[in-house]
């Protein structure tokens, strides 16, 4: 394996009001058409494939490409798998979260944080970079998940349900529909020795009949307003509902779609124009 060759796509997704949307997408297409890793950035997103599994058409399949709503540009090179630790420590910083939480990857110092989370983010969403993770780690830290029972739906890395765990939920549940997130969150399960997540693939779908404390949602706008329903029907009574993944322009859609199944707005964080809200019922 020593000698493998990777290509490195570098896209450039605008604008910047829908990047977040646009690269989630973005991932998802090229995740089919064999790409085998991915570093948020900035601009959009970095995009590994191992040369001998790339093909000249790759891209010819990627319908986001051709959409009119997003501007996608993107270069590419060779990169020697010897330099791959290399290049996660230069997409991948450790955070600390409010002085209490810190996430890194295993080739990171250990810093001194009350509670440290080492992930291996790969293909998955939810290093802490991004406003909308960083966010809900912080209602996490805020609020009292003690013997609670939670579901991290769409949990990418599994950092959310970890970190709940950390803080003492005693039965979690953690669900992505993308197969890599998936195994993914397994593995960083494991490394973070956590021992009451389990693990889903699926969608909203996997609920019926399942009930929790808490539910943690950080999606996207329309996924979250589709489930809406599915989510207020899973909250046992006088549980909390933490969701984000959108801009603060979109919070009357989704309170006026929370205050449909009886929840309530009763706490806002914003971090550039990214917004994570905790709801009531």
């Amino acid at each position: 394996m020593s000698n493998t060759i990777y290509l490195g796509y570098y896209f450039k997704v605008g604008p910047a009001e829908t990047r977040n949307i646009g690269t989630e997408i973005l991932i998802a297409e090229l995740g089919y058409a064999g790409f085998e890793s991915f570093v948020e950035t900035e601009e959009g997103v970095t995009a590994y494939i191992q040369k001998e599994e790339w093909k000249e058409e790759i891209l010819n399949d990627i319908q986001i490409l051709e959409s009119e709503e997003f501007d996608i540009s993107y270069t590419f090179d060779e990169i020697e798998q010897t330099n791959w630790n290399e290049e996660w420590e230069k997409n991948f910083n450790p955070i600390v979260v409010d002085d209490l939480c810190s996430v890194r990857a295993p080739f990171h110092e250990k810093p001194n944080t009350k509670f440290d989370i080492v992930i291996e983010p790969k293909m998955s969403f939810g290093t802490g970079h991004h406003e909308t993770t960083h966010m809900m780690l912080q209602h996490i830290l805020q609020n009292d998940f003690t013997n609670k029972t939670v579901l991290d739906m769409g949990c990418g890395t599994g950092v959310l349900a970890i970190l709940a765990e950390m803080k003492g939920a005693t039965k979690l549940d953690a669900i992505d529909i993308d197969n890599w997130c998936y195994l993914n969150s397994l593995e960083n399960v494991e490394r973070n020795n956590c021992n009451n997540i389990s693990v889903y693939e699926g969608d909203a779908s996997l609920l019926e009949g399942k009930k929790y404390d808490i539910i943690i949602a950080n999606i996207n706008r329309n996924i979250l307003l589709n489930d809406m329903e599915t989510y207020a029907k899973s909250l046992n009574e006088n549980g909390m509902l933490f969701l984000s993944g959108f801009y603060n322009n979109d919070i009357p859609a989704i309170e006026e779609e929370c205050n449909k199944n009886m929840l309530k707005l009763t706490e806002k964080l914003e971090k550039n124009n990214w917004v994570a809200l905790k709801f009531l019922n």
